[in-house]
């Protein structure tokens, strides 16, 4: 994993809303055009109803032109790893291919790295409405 995508996912995951679950996350992808694209989650009184922050910056992504993710760092505090939730590894699927790397990241550093296909396996995909 680079070290810019690493810093881009902390300096949002410091950013993000969070007054009610009091949880940050920050992630951040590189697409197919090389650039890097961030985002993180963001709350509302309405809990839970906010976004999450791989949606954030997948948004980010698709508003520039970009349609494929290459790779994805998702980071949140505490001591276990902090995995896409199951919305959020659909919404990675969308754009990436089965082996995407996904690194799992804590204010420290990469934690552990999965492919999509690992953490989404046998998943649904635009192919499967063709």
């Amino acid at each position: 994993m680079d070290q810019k995508l690493f810093d881009l996912a902390k300096a949002a995951m410091e950013q993000a809303y969070a007054p009610y679950s009091n949880f940050h996350v920050g992630s951040a992808l590189q697409a197919e055009n090389g650039k890097l694209y961030s985002g993180c989650n963001v709350e509302n009184a309405a809990y839970p109803e906010g976004c999450c922050a791989e949606a954030s910056a997948i948004s980010a992504m698709v508003r520039d032109g970009a349609r494929r993710i290459e790779e994805i760092a998702v980071i949140g505090g505490g001591d276990g790893l902090v995995t896409p939730c199951g919305g959020c590894r659909q919404k990675i699927r969308e754009f990436s291919r089965p082996d995407t790397p996904i690194h799992v990241c804590g204010p420290d550093g990469l934690k552990k790295t999965f492919t999509l296909n690992e953490l989404l396996p046998d998943s649904f995909g635009p192919e499967n409405l063709e």
